[in-house]
């Protein structure tokens, strides 16, 4: 385990077979919405939890978001039911959240400037995006209304247009074709713009920092 550190090669593998996997699906209309989420759902919590086993603590807690998701997203996708959709969510969202804890502590400690900590780097800017996005899915299913723009459901699936909406508004690009509507709603928006920006100039500042603070004959 190198010294207790993580390798989140394989955290970083899972999000991006949830963030491009699942719109390719839906666009191809391969599956349901229902299916297509608890696919890519329980990918990334499967995959990524692997990520955590460095930390006893981390991937304990992480086990247990990916027993609860797993089962919410079989049940979200056989029974549409808006108690499975919640507890879906809610066990993603406490994934990540530990996630990003773990990989956030290995970004920040240390001088060693490396490639595993540029994957570090890469996952916990992905993670956020992804955290905002179910941020704002939650939002939307306990105050209807509070966004424009949102594609029209059916059933009891979780949207991709909520990560669309999230990087959009974490890289202020701002298209416009998705709004925030509600005070809370535009408060999550631009806290997400504004923690985007400070996050990518902490980072090169620290990565900068660390590469400097090396020993001269690791910079020789």
């Amino acid at each position: 385990m190198n010294k207790g550190k993580n390798n989140f090669s394989w955290l970083l593998l899972a999000l991006l077979i949830f963030l491009v996997g699942q719109p390719v699906l839906d666009q191809l209309q391969v599956a349901s919405a229902a299916a297509v989420k608890a696919l890519m759902f329980s990918l990334l919590v499967c995959i990524g939890v692997w990520s955590l086993r460095g930390s006893r603590r981390g991937f304990a807690i992480g086990i247990l978001f990916v027993v609860a998701a797993v089962i919410a997203n079989l049940l979200t996708a056989n029974v549409p039911s808006e108690a499975a959709a919640y507890t879906s969510i809610v066990a993603l969202a406490g994934f990540v959240l530990t996630a990003i804890v773990c990989t956030l502590r290995q970004v920040l400690i240390g001088t060693e400037v490396s490639l595993n900590r540029l994957v570090d780097a890469i996952c916990v800017y992905l993670l956020l995006g992804v955290i905002w996005a179910l941020a704002y899915s939650i939002l939307d299913m306990l105050v209807p209304g509070s966004f424009h723009g949102m594609g029209s459901t059916t059933d009891f699936a979780w949207s991709g247009d909520w990560l669309y909406f999230s990087f959009v508004t974490m890289t202020t690009v701002g298209y416009g074709d998705m709004l925030a509507l509600t005070p809370i709603a535009r408060t999550l928006a631009y806290m997400q713009a504004v923690f985007g920006k400070f996050y990518v100039a902490i980072l090169v500042a620290g990565l900068v920092s660390a590469y400097i603070s090396r020993p001269r004959s690791q910079n020789e």
